[in-house]
């Protein structure tokens, strides 16, 4: 499976998926023209890489501002690596927040509370 690598634009996060490491990680802002056509591919990919995903998975999730239709698409996203846990495979949302940014820290726990993955919440 191949990684994914994406620059920042200043309206689409980075993205780097490594699927050797485990690793996924999107950080920057999300307010794309078309949140579905810039998400489609990655909820693809995610749904690939969960079928067969490292020991353990850390989505490293740092975005300092995502407008609502880019939240569904994270959302989306996220959902696609639930089945990672029920492989008996580790996975872990780092949900980074600047410490004064109630609404980014809120979506994480609505994410955290709809997916019923394990979120580890990190004030920057």
């Amino acid at each position: 499976m191949n990684s994914v690598n994406i620059r920042a634009t200043p309206k689409t996060p980075r993205i780097d998926f490594n699927p050797d490491d485990g690793l996924l990680a999107i950080k920057g802002r999300s307010t794309p023209e078309d949140s579905r056509v810039f998400y489609k591919p990655l909820i693809a990919w995610c749904e690939e890489y969960a079928s067969n995903p490292a020991a353990k998975t850390i989505v490293d999730v740092y975005l300092e501002h995502f407008d609502t239709s880019s939240s569904k698409g994270l959302l989306d996203l996220i959902k696609r690596l639930r089945c990672i846990k029920e492989k008996e495979k580790e996975i872990e949302i780092v949900w980074h927040y600047e410490s004064d940014d109630v609404d980014i820290l809120e979506a994480g726990e609505n994410f955290e509370h709809i997916t019923g993955l394990p979120f580890r919440m990190t004030p920057h």
